[in-house]
């Protein structure tokens, strides 16, 4: 049974440094959002190292890690200490030649509360995410922990209405994108207002939609690792919102942040009782959204 009421935290953070530092670094500020009163608390995107997808480059599969190594095992003696959720986004090896984009659940006694790998997978310039990622194949979850209902998606799940609408029937309150996601520098003037909007504006809707909270955490910083490369200049601006939309929490551009906001479930409900989006849905008319296109 989830609480009535528990408050989430999403940590924006610049994590364009080595695996044994980020890993110090994650763990001194999940550390201070639990301090703050975080009970579920959500890292950003591949937390461990610099975005390495800039380029296809075999050598940086050496950044993945297997399941229930590394990572698992400090933030479950973290989660187990703090008595919080954790949500840890890392770069998994499954297998020679398989690699994922993956979640980690922590549920607040250390033990795994669910997995999630990154369903969709972009391929745009400087986020060669297809050259490294396979597909996930855990489908969408809701993840019950001793504190709430979390469903996580990842970073470009965050465009797929279909994605936040199936975590939200399976019972998740809470959807959370850790992410990884910033502005071409040479592209920012012209383009950057409208493609930040769009991005908090998507997720918006799908707490609307299905009456959920949503949290977003992403980076911060310019990763330019590669010679002679503009690189990447992560936006930030981090938020939380309500059932309505309504923006609870939001970070700066530029900042490493801790945000924080209450989950009401009396108020989820009550906005559902009023805006009742699932009651009306036409079901019966639906099968056709299972098509690549429909000419």
């Amino acid at each position: 049974m989830s609480n009535k009421k528990y408050k989430i935290a999403v940590i924006q953070l610049n994590l364009n440094d080595i695996a044994e530092n980020n890993l110090k670094k994650c763990i001194s500020w999940v550390r201070d959002a639990a301090a703050q009163g975080a009970e579920v608390i959500s890292l950003p995107e591949l937390y461990s190292s610099h975005y390495f997808c800039q380029s296809e480059d075999v050598d940086n599969f050496a950044l993945a890690e297997p399941l229930y190594s590394t990572s698992f095992t400090a933030f479950s003696e973290l989660a187990k200490e703090l008595g919080v959720v954790i949500i840890v986004p890392f770069f998994e090896k499954r297998m020679a030649g398989i690699y994922h984009n993956s979640a980690y659940i922590i549920d607040t006694d250390g033990t795994e509360a669910g997995l999630y790998r990154k369903m969709h997978i972009p391929d745009d310039p400087a986020f060669y995410e297809k050259f490294y990622f396979t597909p996930g194949d855990l489908g969408f979850k809701n993840n019950p922990t001793k504190k709430g209902n979390i469903g996580t998606l990842i970073c470009w799940d965050q465009w797929y209405p279909e994605a936040a609408r199936i975590t939200a029937l399976k019972g998740a309150e809470v959807l959370f994108y850790p992410t990884a996601i910033g502005w071409h520098p040479q592209e920012k003037e012209q383009y950057g207002e409208n493609q930040y909007g769009a991005w908090m504006n998507v997720m918006k809707g799908h707490a609307v939609a299905n009456g959920v909270y949503v949290a977003a955490a992403n980076r911060i910083g310019l990763e330019q690792y590669l010679p002679d490369t503009p690189g990447i200049e992560f936006w930030g601006a981090s938020f939380i919102a309500g059932p309505q939309g309504e923006i609870l929490a939001q970070a700066s551009h530029d900042k490493e942040e801790i945000l924080i906001a209450e989950v009401d479930l009396d108020l989820q409900e009550n906005v559902r009782q009023n805006w009742p989006f699932f009651r009306d849905r036409r079901i019966d008319a639906f099968g056709e959204i299972t098509k690549r296109a429909i000419n």
